[in-house]
C-alpha cells in the first residue's frame, strides 16, 4: 500500500514541477515580450522625434533683422498647393469710363493709362491682343504670387474683339523708379502726389532691398524659380509709402518695349545672354547690379559719349575703374549730386562693391538674391531713424 502512496507523492511532485516550469517559461516569455514592446515603443518614439524636427528643418529661415521673418513665411506658404484666384474681367465701357475714354490727360508712359474704377485708382495697359497668349496666367492666378509685397499685382484684364486687349494692374501712386532717378520725372508729373523732390538716401536702401526680397522670392521660394529677365529701374514702381514692386511679373514673354527702350535696355544685359543667350537667375542679379548703380549715382545703364561716335560709357563698366582705382574721392564724385552729403560714405562704398560683384562678367560669381538680402537689409538697419523719412 505505502508503495502506492510513494508512486502517488513522486507523481504529484513531478506534475507540479512540470507546472512550475512551464509557468516559469510563460513568465520569461512575457517578460521578453514586454522588453520588445518596450524598445519598439521607443524606437517609434525616437522616429516621430525625428521626424517633428526634419518637417521643422525644412522651413526656410532668413534671419535679416529688419525683414521681420517675413521670407520665412513666403517659403512656408509657397509650399503648400497654390490658391488660385480669378481675375476681375472688365468690360471696354468700364475701363473707358475709368480713363476718361483714354484721354491724354490719363497717359501715364508708354500705353498705361491711369483709371480710377470703383473708387479704386488703376493702372491700364493697352497690349496687343495676340500677345495674351504669350502670358504666364498660371503665375498671375496664384495668390501667393499675387499678395508678395514687392510685386505689382495683376488685378484683371479686358479681352476685346479688335487688335488690342488690356491688363489691369494696382496703381503705384509714386511712378516708377526710373522716374525719381532720371530726368526730374517724378516733378513734372501730375500722377506722382509726392511732396519730395528726389529719393533721400534712406529711400533709396529701401528700395534696394525691397527688390532684393522679390529676387529672392522669385529665384530661391518659388517651386519652380521663376527668372524676371526683364529687372530695370522702368520696372520697379513705388506706392505712397515707397515701397518698391516689381512690375512685369509673369509679363517676361511680352515685349514691347520702342527702339529708345530697346536701346536703354541694353545696359541692364549680363554677357552670358548677349553673346550666347544664357537665362539663369544671374541675369536677374546682373540687371539688379546695374539698378544699384543708377540708385547710387543717378546716370542711366548707358551714357552717350559727348562726341559724335563716341561710344557711351556703362555703368557696369565705370563701377570697376572708379572701385579699382581705390581714390574714395572718385567715388564721392560719382554719387548722384542731388543727394548732397546727406547719405552715409561707408553705406555707399559697401553698396558700391554689392553692386561690383553684382555685375560680374562670371555668372558663377554673382551672389545670390538671398546673400544679397543679408547684406542690405544690415545696411538698411543701421540707418538712423528721421522723422519724416521712411
Amino acid at each position: 500500500m505505502w508503495e502506492i502512496w510513494v508512486y502517488v507523492v513522486g507523481g504529484g511532485l513531478l506534475f507540479g514541477a512540470c507546472i512550475a516550469v512551464a509557468a516559469a517559461y510563460l513568465l520569461i516569455q512575457g517578460k521578453k515580450k514586454d522588453q520588445v514592446s518596450g524598445k519598439m515603443a521607443d524606437l517609434e518614439l525616437q522616429q516621430l522625434g525625428l521626424s517633428i524636427r526634419t518637417t521643422s528643418d525644412k522651413k526656410v529661415s532668413l534671419d535679416h533683422g529688419s525683414l521681420d521673418g517675413s521670407l520665412q513665411g513666403q517659403a512656408t506658404n509657397s509650399a503648400a498647393t497654390p490658391r488660385k484666384m480669378p481675375f476681375e474681367n472688365y468690360t471696354m465701357d468700364e475701363l473707358e469710363k475709368a480713363t476718361d475714354d483714354f484721354s491724354s490727360c490719363n497717359l501715364i508712359e508708354g500705353s498705361v493709362f491711369h483709371g480710377r474704377l470703383n473708387g479704386k485708382n488703376l493702372a491700364i495697359k493697352r497690349t496687343k491682343t495676340e500677345t495674351l497668349s504669350k502670358i504666364e496666367f498660371g503665375l498671375l492666378r496664384d495668390a501667393t504670387h499675387r499678395h508678395h509685397p514687392n510685386i505689382v499685382k495683376v488685378i484683371g484684364m479686358c479681352s476685346a474683339d479688335g487688335p488690342d486687349s488690356f491688363l489691369v494692374f494696382e496703381y503705384a501712386k509714386n511712378g516708377s523708379l526710373k522716374d525719381w532717378l532720371h530726368g526730374g520725372k517724378a516733378m513734372k508729373s501730375h500722377h506722382i502726389a509726392s511732396c519730395y523732390v528726389f529719393l533721400n538716401w534712406n529711400q533709396r536702401l529701401r528700395i534696394c532691398l525691397d527688390v532684393a526680397t522679390a529676387l529672392h522670392y522669385m529665384h530661391h521660394i518659388m517651386i519652380p524659380s521663376y527668372i524676371h529677365g526683364n529687372i530695370k529701374s522702368r520696372n520697379i514702381f513705388l506706392d505712397d509709402e515707397f515701397n518698391a514692386k516689381v512690375g512685369n511679373f509673369g509679363l517676361k514673354r511680352c515685349g514691347h518695349d520702342t527702339e529708345d527702350q530697346k536701346t536703354w535696355s541694353k545696359g541692364y544685359l549680363a554677357p552670358e545672354y548677349v553673346h550666347y543667350g544664357e537665362i539663369s537667375p544671374s541675369l536677374d542679379i546682373f540687371a539688379y547690379g546695374v539698378v544699384l548703380l543708377e540708385v547710387l549715382s543717378g546716370e542711366k545703364p548707358i551714357t552717350c559719349g559727348n562726341k559724335k561716335g563716341e561710344e557711351g560709357i556703362w555703368l557696369s563698366e565705370k563701377i570697376k575703374s572708379i572701385l579699382e582705382s581705390e581714390d574714395a574721392e572718385e567715388l564721392r564724385e560719382w554719387m548722384d549730386k542731388a543727394l548732397g552729403e546727406d547719405y552715409s560714405f561707408d553705406g555707399a562704398v559697401k553698396l558700391a562693391y554689392i553692386a561690383r560683384a553684382c555685375v560680374e562678367e562670371e555668372p558663377t560669381l554673382r551672389p545670390a538674391a538671398g546673400e544679397i538680402v543679408e547684406v542690405v537689409a544690415r545696411l538698411v538697419a543701421q540707418l538712423p531713424f528721421r522723422v519724416g523719412l521712411k
